[in-house]
């Protein structure tokens, strides 16, 4: 199985990512409902979730919908690492806890197998040929029909189908030799945070507060570095760029992403936010395009390390 596209993200789902202290919050069920439905119509049929998203209210949510909905075709990625809990040291990527969460992963979907498995991050504690080991399993019985995680060791160990990093116009560290590994090793690159954790939908300006509930109100550690004159003047040249289309900020900076790799996941919190998103498909940029879009931010500031959510 191949996996490029638009997928649909779902870690804003009774939560904002993995973040204990945000469980119960987030997107509320009816509204990742009105989400999934306009995904849904509108062709999008990749979902990617993981089991500590909104304390497992993601996946719960997503299996509801399922069940009320019964969508053929649905395309389903989880993750493991995180606690669902917020349990101190329950994480990790240990053999018997894959299985465990796995299990539970598969219980909360409503589903007998998902179609990508995930490790959210690298664990120092777990001998990688262990995690891939199980992963290798896992895929043997059925549970997975495929995994993904790091590269040049993970590659020694087995046929990762995906890698998924940050990457946008401001965090592009996968450039120089992510991109082309992939490539040459035939190994699908889709990425989350296409939009910086909301830095280039445009709502973000010079000199005025940050929205209320906006990403540098809640968890603004990340991207505390981007409050810098050199990364607004990438954002009024962007800026100038979408209105000379006719579009709208983020669906220029998407459209990038999607010109540049294999697809990108895309996090909405509201149905509407999907607009952007859905324009973006339909926006081709040439390479000359790209490269002159991609001058806007080429300053140090301009990368961040997008949290694993």
């Amino acid at each position: 199985m191949t996996f490029t596209g638009v997928a649909l993200g779902c870690g804003n789902f009774g939560g904002v990512g993995s973040a204990p202290e945000f469980f119960g919050q987030g997107t509320a069920e009816g509204e990742a409902f009105a989400i999934m439905d306009r995904a849904w119509a509108e062709g999008i049929r990749w979902f990617d979730t993981a089991d500590a998203y909104g304390g497992g209210r993601s996946e719960e949510w997503i299996g509801n919908w399922r069940a009320a909905r019964e969508p053929a075709g649905l395309v389903l990625t989880t993750k493991v690492f995180h606690s669902t809990t917020g349990t101190p040291g329950d994480t990790g990527l240990a053999p018997d806890r894959i299985r465990r969460q796995l299990e539970t992963s598969l219980e909360r979907l409503g589903v007998d197998r998902v179609d990508l498995y995930l490790a959210h991050e690298p664990d120092p504690q777990t001998p990688l040929a262990d995690t891939i080991a199980t992963f290798e399993r896992l895929r043997g019985q059925g549970l997975i029909a495929a995994w993904g995680l790091g590269l040049e060791e993970a590659v020694r160990h087995g046929r990762p189908a995906l890698l998924q990093n940050s990457f946008s116009l401001l965090d592009r560290g996968d450039e120089t030799d992510v991109l082309p590994f992939c490539a040459e090793h035939g190994i699908s690159y889709v990425p989350f945070s296409p939009l910086a954790g909301g830095w280039l939908t445009g709502k973000y300006r010079r000199g005025e507060p940050f929205p209320a509930g906006s990403r540098m109100t809640l968890r603004p550690g990340p991207y505390e570095q981007l409050v810098d004159d050199r990364v607004f003047e990438g954002l009024d040249r962007l800026r100038a760029e979408a209105d000379a289309r006719g579009v709208d900020v983020p669906t220029v900076a998407f459209a990038w992403v999607l010109a540049r790799v294999d697809g990108a996941v895309c996090g909405p919190n509201r149905a509407d936010q999907l607009d952007p998103v859905l324009a973006a498909r339909g926006l081709r940029l040439s390479d000359d395009d790209t490269d002159r879009i991609g001058s806007f931010f080429q300053c140090e500031v301009g990368s961040t390390q997008s949290p694993r959510r």
